[in-house]
């Protein structure tokens, strides 16, 4: 179900702070065209933080509209850290949604056995299936692998965004057992290669907006055993990716597409400021000129 590269929308906006519906319409069908395996609305990347409820609808509305003709996986970020609110807001999931990308409840730190008992809870009320959004960074709560496979037994818990700050210990015990039907995809952009050298499905990967099926080639070599192939892309990649993260996300990737023409301005929400100018033209240099 998660095998490959799904990408995670940035939300443009218009010159007058407006969503920009045509502009996210157009990326998710070039993301799809360059053979992306679905996407993710309302993710982190999305600043979906800063989006207003009926914005956050018409995002889901053009994202599933594209998803259904494409055929396409479309995951919807379902944020909260109680279980009561992250509960009913995935029952209100629109038609169209195929999986919930669902934090680790953030800031409470309610130790493991709460995680557990969180992500159980919500599994029996899911309409759809989740994938565990684990990246203590943000959350502040640790998740050990023994944990994420106890969650993931459970048949409605798809997988997890694995997104630790790089390849931890946990990271390698996890992928060398995994319950059935249960798939580690990768959060942290610059380190993709070597988690799916330890077997993760794919990735969900802001980068993926540029070189979408490049990222893409390189979980293809990696699932064909073609490490020479994957070892040369995935370092290239990585410089893209380090390039790209060299602001807060997602301020350079909109300011690239922005000077691409994809997107109407390089605006963000506060309290993300735009990229400076130099951090945006790093990464327009490494995108054109890859082996600088």
């Amino acid at each position: 179900m998660l095998r490959g590269i799904h990408v995670p929308l940035i939300t443009p906006f218009d010159a007058s702070g407006e969503v920009a519906l045509d502009a996210i319409e157009k990326l998710a069908y070039q993301a799809l065209d360059q053979r992306a395996a679905g996407l993710v609305a309302l993710g982190t990347t999305g600043e979906v933080a800063a989006l207003d409820p009926s914005e956050r609808a018409r995002i889901i509305e053009v994202c599933a509209r594209v998803c259904a003709e494409r055929q396409k996986l479309l995951t919807v970020g379902v944020t909260g850290n109680d279980t009561r609110s992250t509960a009913r807001a995935l029952r209100e999931l629109p038609e169209g949604v195929g999986a919930a990308l669902v934090t680790v409840p953030y800031f409470l730190r309610p130790g493991e056995r709460g995680v557990v008992a969180h992500f159980e809870a919500l599994a029996e009320e899911t309409p759809v299936p989740l994938v565990v959004y684990h990246i203590p960074y943000r959350t502040g709560q640790a998740v050990g692998a023994a944990t994420l496979r106890r969650i993931g037994a459970h048949p409605m818990i798809a997988g997890v965004k694995y997104s630790a700050g790089g390849i931890d210990q946990d990271a390698v015990d996890l992928l060398g057992e995994l319950p059935a039907g249960f798939e580690v995809v990768g959060g942290d952009d610059l380190f993709i290669s070597p988690l799916l050298a330890l077997g993760a499905a794919g990735g969900i990967l802001a980068s993926a907006h540029l070189e979408t099926g490049s990222f893409v080639d390189l979980v293809d070599a990696w699932h064909a055993g073609d490490a020479a192939r994957a070892r040369t892309l995935g370092h290239r990649l990585a410089r893209l990716s380090a390039a790209l993260f060299a602001a807060p996300n997602p301020t350079v990737i909109k300011g690239v597409l922005h000077a691409q023409g994809l997107i109407p301005t390089p605006d963000v929400r506060l309290p993300l400021v735009p990229a400076d100018p130099e951090a945006v033209s790093q990464a327009r240099l490494i995108a054109v000129h890859p082996g600088q």
